[in-house]
């Protein structure tokens, strides 16, 4: 790793910030079409690198062009590590309402509430939000794990029913995710709704892609994603029903969670409401989902270290007396560093957006730009988060690189895929970091740890996975209880 330039070091040169938007309408339109179809949007900033060699250049992200009305899709992006990290000074940005850069979904979609990811620091919501998904998270600690690993027994053990002890994780493993989110965060019983307990992550699914399908690349289908996905925004009436599913199940299965939001953090109920729906089915279920299966693909692709995850998983769980918990895991170098590394590959948000609360001079590693109020700056980090200049070897994936025998605790303070540095002292309410930035990542090494724990072989071939039972021979644990 090579050190981010100190305070000491000699100033840095001055520079305009390169780049441009085109003409009108066609420059954000042809910027929308290499975003989506031509380039993809890693290849898209990486070649705009080396065209204006400068990781801090001007451009256009969608949604764009022609049916985004009020959309303004220019952008200062930001791809190293340095000038990225400008988007955690909340001194420094405003985040009202840039999640996904100047689009915002259709307010009907939480109810005609704004709700915690669209809010500022300086909205006086938004302290009381935050405060409130603290709290579910604070209060669920002793239950998170064993509900956690509870769940995903039950997926593993219906796969281990089928034949060959083989079968597709993607759809189960959803379920199971969306169970557990709902008993810790929520306290709501899925299995008390039946309609629910099987299809309330597909309600999930459906609600997240509504909303933001007009802002992510798939590139499968093309020209029809240009079509009819990415050239307007999709309307919330075809998704109304499940919505509805959703908040009912909330306010009658997580009543008393929405009445503490009311009584101790002073929101409404409405406020309450679908601030717990946006927390449980996208900022923790969406997530999760795209965690856990970047983890099996990564088990996937690197099967030349299962050995060593699972000869560290059996003795950590050995010495905790056979529990498998947080406490475990803790101690599973290895496996929390595969999880930071998949988390550095793979962020489950990839672009970060803030708007300059003011006048500023952004530095990156080598220039000094000046940037106006009332810019729009975008990161993109699974470009980020290969900083040459930070991570050895940045595009191989290498999963001990976070563990402590490299030295690689260090290199967390670089580490943001919860927009802000893995070894911060956030989040708190005055901060955007992600609530559970510590939950996360050991959530996934308990992921991998069970698997580690029950299973002496894990074949992964696309969404199907074969599970080798461990063998009388094997050092066998308990679950966790």
């Amino acid at each position: 790793m090579t050190s981010l330039p100190s305070s000491s070091a000699p100033a840095l040169q001055r520079s305009a910030i390169p780049g441009s938007y085109g003409w009108p309408v066609l420059g954000p339109l042809s910027d929308r079409l290499q975003y989506f179809w031509f380039q993809g949007p890693s290849s898209f900033f990486e070649k705009r690198i080396e065209k204006y060699n400068s990781t801090v250049f001007r451009t256009n992200v969608p949604p764009a062009f022609p049916f985004f009305g009020g959309v303004n899709p220019n952008v200062v992006a930001l791809l190293d590590v340095k000038s990225f990290s400008h988007l955690f000074d909340m001194d420094l940005v405003d985040k009202t309402e840039t999640l996904v850069g100047d689009f915002r979904p259709d307010l009907k979609f939480t109810g005609g509430i704004r709700v915690l990811p669209f809010l500022d620091t300086t909205d006086p919501k938004h302290a009381q939000i935050k405060n409130f998904c603290l709290d579910m998270l604070m209060r669920s600690s002793k239950t998170w794990a064993p509900t956690m690993v509870a769940a995903l027994d039950s997926t593993w053990d219906s796969i281990e029913s089928k034949k060959g002890s083989t079968g597709s994780y993607l759809l189960p493993i959803q379920q199971s995710i969306f169970s557990f989110l709902s008993r810790s965060l929520i306290g709501a019983d899925t299995t008390a709704v039946p309609e629910i307990h099987k299809s309330g992550h597909v309600m999930a699914d459906k609600w997240i892609a509504f909303q933001y399908l007009p802002t992510i690349s798939i590139n499968r289908v093309q020209p029809l994603e240009e079509l009819f996905i990415h050239s307007f925004s999709l309307p919330f009436w075809p998704i109304k029903s499940d919505y509805k599913k959703l908040e009912k199940f909330v306010e009658i299965q997580g009543k008393e969670t929405l009445d503490r939001g009311q009584k101790d953090f002073g929101l409404t109920k409405e406020e309450a409401l679908h601030n717990a729906i946006s927390i449980l089915a996208f900022s923790a279920y969406g997530g999760y989902v795209i965690l856990f299966t970047q983890l099996l693909g990564n088990l996937a692709t690197h099967k030349d270290v299962h050995a060593a995850l699972r000869k560290e998983a059996r003795e950590k769980i050995a010495e905790n007396n056979g529990d498998l918990n947080f406490d475990a895991v803790r101690k599973m170098d290895l496996i929390k560093s595969f999880v930071y590394e998949t988390l550095r590959f793979g962020p489950p948000i990839p672009s970060q957006f803030g708007r300059a609360r003011k006048d500023f001079d952004l530095s990156s590693h080598d220039k000094v730009f000046e940037v106006k109020k009332g810019e729009l700056l975008c990161g993109f980090q699974p470009v980020v988060m290969r900083d040459p200049k930070v991570f050895e070897n940045p595009n191989e994936f290498v999963y001990d690189r976070f563990s402590c025998a490299k030295g690689g605790e260090e290199l967390l303070k670089y580490l943001f895929w919860s927009n802000g540095p893995q070894s911060g002292t956030g989040p708190t309410a005055a901060d955007k970091q992600c609530p559970a930035k510590d939950v996360v990542p050991l959530s996934g090494a308990l992921l991998l740890a069970q698997l580690f724990q029950r299973y002496d072989e894990i074949e992964i071939k696309g969404s199907s996975i074969t599970l080798k039972k461990v063998s009388s021979g094997s050092t066998d644990v308990k679950k966790a209880e």
